[in-house]
């Protein structure tokens, strides 16, 4: 496989800190009173160049997630940027993500951002309403949320992504919709709305809260999807709606089986090298160990054999609604679309897929039983 047919390339940068865990929270994230920004800046910078000695491939978008991004100095994302352009070529069109919980962002915070190089902001706002908000741990209110939309409109962004969840302890189905709403109102570009789930290790699933019930949360997935689409909102993926050019490129490249580099504490890598081999890595999680390591040990390396490389493709590929072209399978994976043959039938014969023009995608059965249609093609891969 030539440098020509690799996938496009990626680049998450993970900053593990914030303010205070949510309660459900599962990410690789710390509470810390004080953040070693200048050590750690280092230590990411060591790491990527690592990760890019041998790489020729331009980074297509970059993605700050956490913890909590917005917590570091706008000069500390400055130098960190300066410093990967430095070590490897960005597109011309980069697209450059940071997460921003509303209640550690304001007006020059996330000006001087953007004049680091952040083009698009993801703001996690969850709800707009003060008590369900309380319900989740988090530490901003519905005022903070609305001064952080209009801090990202001022800022000289491109764009900007609202995060809203559902099916939060205690929620109504009014206050549901409400906060979809909410974000339609304030004419959001994109928005993530996706069901609050009760992860392992955090403090919901020690002490699970109640949720609403299944008929309430039907109801305001239904409406608030209703709502979306009439507001002009395209669903190009389960949980992710955009108005028309506003899609998150980054997500995308992870939903299509493209490549991208994970550096800092706790980031995963999926890389494919010319002779086809593809692999995931990790780095590991505590940042302490990360930065006595200054950033350069890779660990948990794994090559994807044939069951992985087509459960996975899938696993992204599948939660898309537009869904894949077979041909595309068979540029990211390197196997022949014809071992997908018997699964694929199976499940149109089921009404669960269909496939036209050799483009393959869910139906709306397939996509309420979306797990059951991808574990059909891990179970497939080996065959």
């Amino acid at each position: 496989m030539g440098p020509d047919l690799l996938p496009p390339l990626s680049l998450y940068v993970h900053l593990p800190w914030c303010e205070r865990k949510c309660p459900y929270c599962d990410f690789n994230s710390h509470e810390r009173a004080v953040i070693p920004e200048r050590e750690y800046v280092g230590a990411l910078l060591n790491d990527f160049a690592r990760e890019t000695r041998d790489e020729t491939r331009p980074i297509q978008t970059v993605f700050f997630g956490g913890g909590t991004p917005s917590l570091f100095s706008a000069e500390a994302i400055h130098t960190l940027l300066h410093g990967l352009r430095e070590r490897a070529a960005f597109a011309e069109n980069c697209e450059i993500t940071l997460e921003a919980n509303p209640g550690s962002t304001d007006n020059s915070k996330l000006a001087g951002f953007v004049d680091a190089g952040v083009n698009r902001f993801s703001l996690g706002i969850q709800s707009f309403n003060d008590d369900r908000l309380k319900a989740l741990g988090r530490i901003h209110d519905s005022d903070t949320a609305q001064r952080a939309i209009d801090a990202a409109l001022a800022s000289g962004a491109q764009t900007y992504n609202v995060d809203l969840m559902h099916g939060l302890p205690g929620q109504s189905e009014s206050q549901g919709i409400s906060d979809v709403a909410a974000a339609i109102e304030l004419n959001a570009p994109h928005i993530s709305w996706y069901q609050l789930t009760i992860e392992k290790n955090t403090q919901f699933y020690s002490s699970p809260p109640i949720l609403p019930a299944e008929d309430t949360l039907a109801t305001i997935e239904a409406d608030g999807a209703e709502r979306l689409r009439a507001a002009g909102y395209h669903r190009y993926e389960v949980s992710a709606w955009a108005k028309p050019g506003e899609e998150c490129r980054h997500n995308l490249n992870y939903w299509r089986f493209g490549d991208y580099l994970g550096i800092g504490a706790g980031a995963h890598g999926k890389v494919t090298s010319e002779d086809g081999v593809i692999g995931r890595y990790s780095k590991t999680r505590k940042p302490e160990d990360y930065l006595a390591s200054e950033g350069t040990t890779r660990r948990g390396w794994r090559e994807l054999d044939r069951e992985d490389r087509i459960g996975e493709f899938m696993l992204g590929a599948l939660r898309l609604t537009d869904g894949f072209a077979l041909e595309t399978f068979e540029e990211r994976t390197g196997i022949s679309a014809t071992a997908l043959d018997t699964t694929l039938q199976a499940l149109e014969a089921k009404g669960l897929l269909e496939r036209k023009h050799n483009v393959v995608r869910t139906t709306p059965l397939g996509s309420r039983y979306l797990d059951d249609v991808i574990n059909a093609f891990f179970e497939a891969g080996n065959e």
